[in-house]
């Protein structure tokens, strides 16, 4: 016979092993998600540098270049020229928008135009993730031919808003999983192996518990799993009183959950299926429980 108790203590190191290495795969998504945000920075900064080729093609220059994008802060960007240029307003803010629009991590900024020489702002907005917010002046200006240097600063925090969001979300789907697998793997109360191999008389029915079914005048009616081991319970002790507590906490309680009415459910069950010999009825004991009774 095997060791029931050597087979859960397998299981429950099985289990833990699995959930183990969900843990260290959603550590690695979250380390990961740094890769990707490297990425996607990336992207911004060709975007930005986009931006800027497209107002030197607006205002006429074809030839001169865009010099790299400078990181001046934290979640801010300038964007410098070679030569000086002139720009429309409505076509800078239409164009910062359009280009950033895929920018998952850029939903709301603020655009500076800042004069070389003084530092002074020439022209400035702001877009926010509700449009009503946005702040958007002077449009249909054009601007004079200067040296203009470009800041485009996002809101802060916004990368690692959404990398807590993943990782937050992959954790909640972890303690699922594992509720999941705990859940299945708490053993149910079952009696020792050799009482389930027995057959059971009780009066003209035989209670096969191993294969749970009734035997009634070579007929065969199907039981549950449930049934059967509040049926195994009472056949172990006919004709005693077995509190509904025991019955509870047998049956229901290494589920997680002791259920009220259910049991007076399957108590119900049970006696209808029993009711091909009046000789055995399921009683109640009022203010203790109930009792398997068997009268010859």
């Amino acid at each position: 016979m095997i060791d029931s108790r050597n087979l859960l203590f397998g299981k429950h190191k099985y289990l833990f092993g699995l959930i183990l290495l969900l843990c260290m795969a959603v550590m690695c998504v979250a380390f990961n998600t740094e890769d990707s945000d490297d990425f996607a920075i990336a992207r911004r900064e060709v975007s930005l540098r986009r931006i800027g080729h497209e107002l030197l093609l607006q205002s006429g220059d074809s030839t001169s270049r865009v010099l790299p994008v400078k990181k001046i802060a934290e979640n801010e960007y300038q964007i410098t020229f070679e030569n000086e240029l002139t720009f429309q307003t409505d076509s800078l803010v239409n164009t910062t928008q359009r280009l950033l629009a895929k920018d998952l991590l850029a939903s709301e900024y603020i655009v500076k135009v800042v004069n070389c020489g003084n530092g002074s702002t020439a022209y400035g907005f702001a877009i926010s993730k509700n449009k009503k917010d946005d702040i958007v002046a002077c449009i249909g200006r054009k601007q004079p031919v200067a040296c203009y240097m470009i800041n485009i600063k996002f809101k802060p925090l916004v990368i690692n808003k959404v990398k807590n969001e993943y990782f937050l979300g992959s954790l909640s789907l972890l303690a699922f999983v594992g509720f999941v697998f705990l859940k299945a793997a708490k053993p149910k109360v079952m009696l020792p192996e050799g009482d389930y191999t027995n057959l059971f008389a009780l009066g003209s029915v035989v209670f096969d518990a191993k294969n749970r079914k009734l035997i009634i005048n070579e007929k065969t009616v199907g039981l549950t799993g449930t049934e059967t081991r509040v049926l195994l319970i009472f056949a172990l002790s006919p004709n005693e009183v077995i509190e509904r507590s025991r019955l509870q906490k047998e049956i229901w309680e290494d589920e997680g959950v002791i259920v009220g009415r259910s049991l007076d459910m399957f108590i119900s069950k049970l006696r209808k299926k029993l009711e091909y010999d009046p000789n055995i009825k399921i009683v109640v004991i009022r203010g203790k429980g109930y009792k398997l009774s068997i009268s010859s």
